[in-house]
């Protein structure tokens, strides 16, 4: 069974605990790494976990102005690397130029299915692939990380079972 949907993190309580957590796991990142810690860097969190889906550094900067939040695109690009290498983003390059990136924290796994004509990004899960992937480590004595799915391909417009033609004939 695959299951396609759009992860939207309701603003309950978790999504507090998660921004939290996130918050801490970047100062503690940023302190074991010599980093400094600015109000900036943390206002950049606070923005990415509250977004849902995927996110370029110019959509983020320009919700972040909007918000007068002061932060230059440099700060944002430099945080951004920051929180890569943390593991609380993920970038992806989907085809275009634009990287886009997802939060990682706490995210369900999934994969991507991206639309050449429209440029949209289904998110998906499929338990298959995750054992089939789990069996190729296996066989081959490799320990998994984690893994990356990207689909390209066009989105099929559904097809109605009868054409005007075909009615006007009856």
């Amino acid at each position: 069974m695959i299951y396609l949907f759009q992860f939207k993190l309701s603003l309950s309580m978790d999504n507090k605990k998660i921004k939290e957590s996130a918050k801490q796991i970047f100062s503690d990142y940023i302190e074991s790494t010599g980093h400094r810690k600015t109000p900036e860097r943390f206002a950049i969190v606070e923005e990415i976990y509250s977004l849902d889906g995927h996110f370029d550094v110019e959509s983020l900067y320009l919700s972040m102005k909007s918000k007068n939040y002061r932060v230059s695109r440099a700060t944002l690009y430099n945080t951004i690397d920051l929180l890569i290498d943390s593991k609380l983003i993920v970038k992806h390059q989907f085809g275009k130029n634009i990287a886009q990136y997802e939060r990682a924290f706490n995210s369900e796994t999934h994969d991507h299915m991206i639309d050449l004509e429209k440029g949209t990004i289904t998110e998906f899960f499929d338990p298959r692939i995750r054992q089939i992937i789990e069996d190729a480590c296996k066989k081959n004595n490799f320990e998994l990380s984690h893994h990356t799915l990207y689909i390209y391909g066009v989105k099929r417009k559904q097809q109605r079972t009868r054409t005007k033609k075909t009615e006007t004939e009856n």
